[in-house]
């Protein structure tokens, strides 16, 4: 072969190579593309119901019940707000909500990660069973230990009051879970020096291994503010008092027609975008932590 004959094939080779490339990113980009048009139309299906709640919230009682599925009511109200501020004790329900959450959450971050790390580092006579005792509360369905939640409570003299509304869900086998299998990612030797200084087990889990879950630690506090702010079960048979009544069982009750007769679907929408409020907002603040997971690792 010439070296104008190589020059010729090295010239074909370069114009082939840049359409196959072409080729390829347009298949590519086509398959992107519907990709994308997928997951918007299963956002747009599992986004849609909200959307109807905020539309139908601001909707009249007739209008709601004609055209439930629009998202642009015939005559804007403000009703079903005006209503919520006046005549149902919203802020009570709140308050009673916000401490609860509150105190549930701290206690929840705080003995869920001191039991994962106890099971993660700790050896003791049991830990197994108490392990798999942990994974069998996570298999049981929650309304399965309503009724004997609720005899102990009775039992204890616990029922109807902020102690039996907060203890019992102070702690959860899922958190523990997650914190346990967190804490086995972390490697032993960055507790070693702390042993040689001197540091006790609580020291050490404090302050060398509880400041690198922090990826960990920022999920279990969202899963914890979400599911204590949304918990409705185990509220409705831990009291009976209204001055007890939480977001969540007071919007059951508005659902019941105990404050008034019609469906007033525009007041039980309005009660339920409000409520969805604060955990939004916490949820935005945290989530690039959350999905940085390896945050905790790089500052160790």
């Amino acid at each position: 072969m010439t070296t104008t004959e190589a020059a010729a094939a090295v010239a074909t080779q370069a114009e082939r190579t840049p359409r196959r490339r072409r080729h390829l990113g347009g298949a590519a980009r086509a398959t992107m593309i519907l990709t994308y048009v997928v997951l918007g139309v299963l956002a747009l299906v599992y986004i849609y119901p909200f959307l109807i709640s905020v539309a139908s919230s601001f909707k009249t009682d007739a209008d709601a019940t004609q055209n439930p599925l629009s998202l642009l009511p015939e005559t804007w109200s403000f009703a079903a707000y005006e209503r919520l501020f006046t005549t149902v004790p919203l802020l009570q329900w709140t308050a009673n909500s916000a401490i609860i959450t509150i105190v549930v959450t701290v206690c929840r971050v705080f003995f869920d990660s001191l039991a994962g790390y106890a099971l993660s580092r700790l050896k003791w006579r049991g830990q197994t069973v108490v392990f798999a005792g942990l994974i069998a509360v996570m298999a049981v369905p929650n309304v399965v230990l309503l009724i004997p939640r609720f005899l102990i409570l009775k039992q204890l003299g616990l029922y109807d009051s902020f102690a039996g509304m907060i203890i019992p869900i102070i702690i959860d086998a899922a958190g523990i879970f997650i914190m346990k299998q967190f804490f086995e990612s972390i490697p032993v030797s960055v507790e070693e020096a702390a042993r040689i200084d001197g540091a006790g087990v609580f020291r050490t889990y404090w302050s060398i291994v509880l400041p690198m879950a922090r990826p960990a630690l920022i999920t279990l506090f969202i899963l914890s503010f979400q599911g204590s702010w949304n918990e409705f079960s185990h509220f409705l048979i831990s009291r009976q008092s209204a001055s007890l009544n939480t977001l969540t069982t007071g919007v059951a009750s508005l659902t019941s027609g105990q404050l008034g007769s019609g469906n007033q679907y525009p007041l039980q929408l309005a009660a339920a975008v409000l409520m969805s409020i604060p955990v939004t907002v916490v949820f935005f603040i945290f989530q690039k932590r959350i999905l940085s997971t390896s945050e905790g690792g790089e500052k160790g």
